[in-house]
């Protein structure tokens, strides 16, 4: 067995002021209780919330209270995420901190929610660390997990875990959390699920096993959750099958095809074009809404 405990944050945080006091305090709690959590993962935008207004240059002085936090209580911290400014750019970007306090990476959300999260920008690098002497483990951020490219990429540069920090207060959670299950499954890997509460999400945290199984289920309440997984489970299934039968990445790598619709040009192929563009849908769209009334 190779245990690794890591706990989930599902937090009832605010959308109109910082959050970043309360989620010290719910970790100094956690880890009084649960002293033996090695990892604690927020969710998405925790500290400030889903406003750009409060996007700002990275590193800053909360990401150093961040690392400080890492320090006092010696864990891997992921405290969710922030919108970042970059020029005139804004990224959706979580920190991922040693027990040292160092930042051994940040990523960049690929898929920013567009049409909705507007004005965010999409990163391009993908990013996975390792915890020495327990394993691999790769970041992903909310929508992202609706691409597999997103999941697959990472389980094919040796990710073991994926860590996904979420905020979804909108009634599609069901599907997402379907899709945490696809995902595990067809990467035979362990996928932390985080989402916020309150303001910033509607909770149902969910933790799943490589072989798609939940593992636990988070209700639509303020919750904290540590949980032990076993990184030999992750490597047995990828070397005979998800319960002995499909090994799915190897077959991946060993297909036959080259996938026409990865290259630049498919972006310009007749039925994508035709999905016109990537806006909010209005009253009398194509979607069929409603058309507004006008008056005269």
């Amino acid at each position: 067995m190779k245990p690794f405990a890591i706990a989930g944050m599902q937090l009832e945080l605010s959308a109109v002021h910082s959050n970043v006091e309360y989620m010290g305090q719910r970790l100094d709690v956690l880890m009084s209780v649960y002293p033996w959590v090695q990892m604690v993962v927020f969710s998405e935008l925790a500290a400030f919330g889903p406003l750009t207004a409060n996007a700002q240059p990275v590193p800053n002085a909360t990401e150093a209270t961040f690392q400080e936090w890492a320090r006092t209580h010696g864990i891997w911290l992921i405290p969710g995420s922030m919108f970042e400014q970059d020029g005139d750019r804004v990224y959706n970007t979580a920190s991922v901190i040693d027990p040292e306090g160092n930042v051994v990476g940040r990523y960049r959300k690929i898929f920013p929610f567009k049409p909705y999260e507007a004005g965010v920008d999409s990163g391009t690098d993908f990013l996975v660390f390792d915890v020495p002497e327990a394993g691999r483990f790769g970041m992903s951020i909310c929508y992202d997990l609706w691409f597999p490219e997103t999941a697959r990429t990472l389980a094919a540069l040796g990710a073991e875990v994926i860590l996904h920090p979420t905020l979804t207060g909108t009634i599609d959670r069901d599907v997402e959390m379907s899709i945490v299950r696809a995902t595990a499954a067809q990467n035979q890997c362990f996928v932390f699920g985080i989402n916020g509460f309150g303001d910033c999400g509607n909770g149902r945290s969910i933790i799943v096993g490589p072989a798609g199984e939940v593992l636990y289920e988070g209700q639509s309440a303020q919750e904290m959750i540590p949980f032990e997984i076993d990184f030999n489970r992750v490597r047995r299934s990828r070397e005979v099958g998800l319960r002995g039968l499909g090994q799915q990445l190897k077959s991946f790598r060993d297909r036959a095809v080259d996938f026409a619709v990865y290259r630049p040009e498919a972006r310009e192929w007749p039925y994508l074009k035709s999905l016109g563009p990537l806006v909010k849908p209005d009253r009398g769209s194509r979607a069929g809404i409603q058309p507004k009334e006008t008056t005269e």
